[in-house]
């Protein structure tokens, strides 16, 4: 399984991380995204149902990808950094 998943990253150029396993500095802007689901959302509310969790933690999520600022990201949502990303890499491409 390890050998497919190294594969596919190599064909996709997707650099895999290096660091140790278990270690929050190797992916910290991910640690901070399940800090702040877990801060603003899961830690204020209790859900009924797993139903109900799920859908109020793909609200969350959309609008943590689509509307919120991260200043990891230079002030812009992950969605428009991406956008700005992928057509300059197009751009370069031509």
């Amino acid at each position: 399984m390890g050998r497919e998943f190294r594969g596919l990253c190599e064909r996709h150029g997707i650099a895999q991380s290096v660091g140790r396993t278990g270690s929050s500095q190797d992916n910290a802007v991910a640690e901070s995204l399940w800090a702040s689901l877990k801060r603003e959302l899961v830690s204020r509310y209790r859900f009924a149902t797993r139903a109900e969790a799920r859908r109020a933690i793909m609200a969350w999520i959309n609008h943590y990808n689509g509307r919120r600022r991260h200043s990891t990201l230079g002030n812009v949502a992950p969605l428009q950094w991406e956008l700005s990303h992928f057509r300059a890499q197009r751009a370069e491409a031509a």
